[in-house]
């Protein structure tokens, strides 16, 4: 599969905002360019009021950093850029410094295809601050919407109780990436196949596909439509039924599906994209049944997502394969993941960690301190609860977590092995140190994420909150902070 900089260019540095250059170039004008930082990329909602979130975006970040290098084109722009004052932005002698620099990061990350749910880190950055602060942009803007698409199509998919969903999103994509990314991260959450060629050839999606209503429009009628689909596509063959009327298209469909039956084919099916999907697909099966094409499936599509797909379901339509398209390629109702990237501690001059939290007039919005790690708990391979800690502290075998925004919701953490670090080593010093999984694979993690979870996490309407909170001496040292940070001693 391409890399992310043989798909673009070879050099993505720019791929950030200029803040994050300008405070890169403050660090190192102070000389603090080289002081120890640990930041989280992690969110503080559930997208599309759901129970439930699915980790996407490793690879592409991956790709970013493995490539991450500022070329001669990069520090060429950066030095036409100018102050208020018409006076260049950046001193030479900092762009040489970025010229030269490597990555020298430490950076760890949930795998893919994880469940995870607000306050959690999915990704952590350790390392010289101006790398750090570099970092951020680039990540979020990978992360935050390959985790949206995947959990979105998660949704979509539990929605369709195991029948196929097939992403259709690719004409209604945030343009060329936004519609390529969205093919992998529905492909990762669970969709079947998609049917955009491109993403079907860089990451080994099945693609899948029938006709357009333009199809039926250019010929004369649309029985000579459909018997010259069959005769173009015998092994393709899923008609479009509803150009016209519906029924009608049903009936056309049956009789070349007959003509193809005489030269040794069958019709795969046929696709409803209007009207009320649920008397349709059920006439349509019966016509389909009376006819003798029992195996004929009918696949359906029409600006689905997966409230609609669990309405039809409630009222016994007869629908085998689900396209959706706009409603997922693009996140539907939900604009973006709102992921964030907060700084959690900074290494002194002793070096010992100093502990750093924002404050806020929205307790959502303030951040966690530390070095975190995640730690989740299961019982019987049921997924139980998740506690954030910090490593330099460390986390008691035994012990509390309380949810950091309501302190009587407590919890007592379960002894046993039955645990994992979520977090895993992905780059050490700069250089990579884990295998990425095939895209494969990591859809049949979310698959296996998704079946260890509590049926009432995933409800789409008032849905079960799954516990996760911040061990008891995290919590302690947060709240310790932030009355330290507001000139109050504890």
């Amino acid at each position: 599969m391409p890399r992310l900089d043989e798909l673009y260019r070879p050099s993505l540095a720019l791929l950030t905002d200029l803040y994050q250059v300008t405070m890169a170039f403050g660090y190192w004008k102070s000389g603090r360019h080289e002081t120890e930082a640990c930041f989280h990329l992690s969110f503080r909602e559930h997208p599309f009021e759901g129970g439930f979130t699915v980790s996407c975006g490793l690879e592409r970040a991956v790709d970013f950093l493995d490539a991450f290098r500022f070329d001669a084109s990069d520090l060429d722009y950066l030095a036409e850029l100018r102050g208020a004052d018409g006076n260049p932005l950046f001193e030479g002698g900092f762009l040489e410094e970025l010229g030269r620099m490597e990555l020298a990061c430490d950076v760890d990350a949930i795998p893919e295809g994880t469940a995870v749910f607000p306050h959690e880190p999915l990704v952590r950055v350790r390392g010289p601050i101006w790398q750090c602060q570099l970092l951020e942009t680039p990540l979020l803007n990978v992360v935050n919407f390959e985790t949206l698409i995947a959990t979105k199509a998660a949704r979509v998919c539990l929605a369709a109780r195991g029948e196929p969903v097939l992403e259709f999103g690719l004409r209604r994509a945030q343009g060329v990436d936004g519609g390529v990314t969205a093919s992998r991260a529905a492909y990762v959450g669970g969709c079947a196949a998609t049917s955009n060629l491109m993403a079907g050839k860089l990451f080994g999606i099945p693609v899948r596909g029938t006709h357009a209503h333009s199809w039926v429009m250019a010929f004369d009628d649309e029985r000579a439509a459909f018997r010259a689909w069959a005769d173009a596509m015998p092994n393709n063959c899923v008609f479009l039924v509803d150009t016209y009327d519906t029924p009608t298209g049903v009936a056309n469909a049956i009789e070349a599906a007959r003509r193809l039956r005489e030269t040794g084919h069958e019709m795969i099916g046929i696709r409803l994209d209007s009207g009320d999907l649920a008397y349709l697909s059920l006439e349509a099966r019966r016509m389909l049944d009376e006819a003798g094409f029992r195996a004929a499936s009918i696949v359906a599509s029409n600006d689905l997502d997966e409230r609609i797909i669990d309405s039809l379901k409630e009222q016994g339509a007869a629908i085998d394969v689900w396209g959706v398209g706009t409603r997922l390629a693009t996140g539907g109702s939900q604009g973006a993941l709102g992921g964030i990237y907060k700084l959690g501690a900074l290494r002194g001059p002793d070096g010992r960690w100093r502990h750093r939290v924002k404050l806020s007039e929205q307790a959502l919005k303030v951040s966690n301190p530390g070095v975190q790690q995640v730690r989740r708990y299961a019982r019987d391979g049921q997924l139980v609860a998740d506690v954030i800690y910090d490593e330099t502290v460390g986390l008691p075998e035994d012990g509390t977590m309380i949810d950091p925004l309501d302190p009587t919701r407590r919890k007592h953490l379960p002894a046993g092995p039955d645990s994992e670090e979520l977090l895993v080593p992905v780059f050490r010093a700069g250089r990579r140190v884990y295998d990425l999984p095939s895209i494969h694979a990591t859809r049949d993690r979310v698959r296996d994420q998704l079946g260890r979870l509590h049926s009432g996490v995933k409800r789409f309407v008032y849905p079960h909150r799954y516990p996760v909170g911040l061990a008891a001496e995290l919590y302690e040292l947060k709240q310790r902070l932030m009355l330290e940070a507001r000139g109050l001693t504890a």
